[in-house]
């Protein structure tokens, strides 16, 4: 089995290569192929996952290329983990916001459609070069905003799968507050990509006794402070909200607070540099633990899970990013949503859900709609003109509950346009 990743010179990829290494029963891989267009990065990370893989007895070869066409060759699956415009552009995605007194956030609000905008045809033109060179081929996307992203590809009739770490991380989290081992917690896991509710933690499968009410009362303190939130939330609502629901619960507070530091950009970009020089020394043969700092816990455990879900067809259960399909009934079929789905070699079929509450149905529908506007947006060619461009990105931002004020999105609008106009077809 080949799997490709593009992306491969990320600082996130040895979390990945170090779970392939530890779960190769799972997921037999016998060749591994590490694409991007930074050569630099390729040959430090590269030389490390050929290392970790060594020194964890796994037979699997590891190469490295900046030639897509040549890495997707004969893939069985392809992980798209691709930041198009690099964590310099995640900085302005951060910043420029907050002028106008909105979330600077990467992957929500006004930073997060200037992501899709840059990222959604990035991504088609390799899911179209994946599917010349092997139709059978799976896509696995990482990449952020996982909702809009996964639903260009499915949209475009792409056998892809979205994926993120937040349902798992909750899993893991709730595991070790209970005392159990992580693949008995079930998450009756809700919403979309990134705007998603634990209405219920069972032990068992799904239909196991409903914990959520204990974890609440006797961690409710620890589980707060994780999302960032005041306990007095988690009591009122009975469920656990992600805390990417900060960014729309505490909206202000969240601006006056990314107002008075520096970015998390910025952050990243320091941490990358040290790993960076930490990946290019020859003795090192295991992720370092300075790498649970960047972010992404648990990505390799889901990646193999889905992958290895999709390749050996077990029907097994997994909370991923698919088509709608009714599962919402107030939701459009082709919405993107993140729910448990059963995973086979057909791809992701969601569960039956219970009914979703109008406090969350609400707002479901409402980042759904500006889904569909912003998806909407960044398929736009260069020849609709600059002012058909920029009244879609206008629309977007007035449809998103964050932003919904004319003033506010006519500024942004013109600030998205300033910082990506070099990605932008139409610009």
């Amino acid at each position: 089995m080949k799997l490709a990743v593009v992306g491969g010179g990320s600082t996130y990829t040895p979390e990945l290569i170090d779970g392939f290494a530890r779960l190769r029963d799972a997921l037999p891989l016998e060749e591994l192929v590490l694409i991007d267009p930074a050569a630099d990065r390729l040959e430090l990370i590269g030389g490390l996952a050929q290392r970790i893989f060594a020194k964890q007895g796994h037979p699997g070869k590891v190469s490295w290329t900046s030639d897509l066409d040549a890495g997707v060759d004969g893939a069985s699956a392809v992980l798209l983990q691709l930041r198009v415009g690099g964590q310099a552009a995640r900085n302005q995605d951060e910043t420029w916001p907050l002028e106008c007194g909105c979330v600077g956030q990467e992957t929500t609000g006004a930073g997060g459609l200037a992501k899709a905008l840059r990222t959604v045809p990035v991504v088609l033109d390799i899911a179209e070069r994946v599917r010349r060179r092997n139709p059978d081929a799976w896509i696995v996307d990482f990449t952020n905003p996982v909702g809009i992203v996964t639903r260009a590809l499915l949209t475009a009739g792409h056998r892809a799968v979205g994926l993120c770490n937040v349902a798992i991380g909750f899993q893991r989290k709730f595991a070790k507050l209970l005392d159990v081992a992580p693949e008995q917690v079930y998450l009756d896991h809700v919403g979309l990509n990134h705007l998603t509710w634990e209405r219920g933690v069972r032990i068992g499968g799904p239909e196991g006794e409903n914990v959520l009410p204990r974890l609440i009362a006797e961690h409710g303190e620890a589980i707060a402070a994780d999302l960032h939130m005041p306990r007095t939330l988690v009591d009122r609502l009975g469920v656990v909200p992600s805390y990417y629901l900060r960014y729309f619960y505490e909206h202000d507070a969240v601006v006056r607070e990314l107002k008075s530091k520096p970015s998390r950009a910025a952050e990243v970009a320091a941490i990358e540099k040290e790993l960076l020089g930490l990946y290019g020394d020859p003795a090192l043969d295991e992720k370092p633990e300075l790498l649970s700092k960047r972010g992404g816990a648990f990505y390799s455990e889901a990646a193999v899970s889905l992958t290895s879900s999709l390749l050996g067809d077990t029907g097994d259960v997994q909370v991923v990013n698919t088509f709608n399909k009714g599962t919402l009934p107030f939701l459009p079929d082709d919405a993107v949503i993140e729910v448990p789905a059963a995973v086979g070699a057909g791809g992701a079929t969601p569960l039956p859900v219970a009914p979703l509450e109008p406090l969350y149905a609400g707002l479901t529908s409402h980042v759904t709609a500006y889904e569909h506007l912003a998806l909407r947006a960044a398929l736009l060619g260069a020849d609709v003109g600059e002012k058909a461009g920029r009244r879609a990105v206008f629309e977007a931002l007035l449809a998103h509950p964050l932003i919904g004020q004319i003033e506010y999105a006519d500024q942004l609008t013109d600030a998205l346009i300033a910082h990506n106009r070099e990605h932008l077809a139409w610009a």
